[in-house]
């Protein structure tokens, strides 16, 4: 079976936000780790290369694969972020409704630009999906 490639690694999660490309995302991706660290209260940890994430839980599928995954965290993507975790809580479709500009993936939520969103509504889905998930 195939080897999990998002794991938890021991790169500082500053030390990688500190080599995001423009000013504008290594700011507001400093924002987004100081809200998820506030709100729930879990250590930042890098997952893979890129994705910063918060907590964690074990999965595991009918077909056998299993594995470890976060709960919910971010990723700087190329202009815009990419929000992992925040669409699964029960509060979370009335939430996203006055979100403000953003897309919905597989798994994620995109988001341009923190300006494009009512940060109030963001920390709500955080807390939410935090409360649903926590360990």
């Amino acid at each position: 079976m195939a080897e999990n490639k998002t794991t938890v690694t021991d790169v500082d999660p500053e030390d990688f936000l500190a080599g995001v490309k423009t000013a504008r995302q290594r700011e507001e991706s400093r924002r987004l780790l100081a809200m998820m660290s506030e709100l729930t209260g879990a250590p930042a940890r890098m997952w893979g290369p890129t994705m910063v994430g918060f907590g964690q839980y074990h999965y595991r599928y009918d077909t056998g694969r299993e594995g470890d995954a976060l709960i919910l965290g971010f990723a700087p993507r190329s202009g815009k972020f990419a929000l992992y975790g925040l669409m699964d809580s029960p509060e979370a479709p009335a939430l996203l409704e006055r979100l403000g500009t953003h897309r919905r993936g597989a798994g994620c939520l995109y988001v341009n630009r923190l300006d494009d969103v009512d940060e109030e509504v963001l920390a709500e889905l955080i807390r939410a999906a935090w409360a649903a998930r926590r360990p």
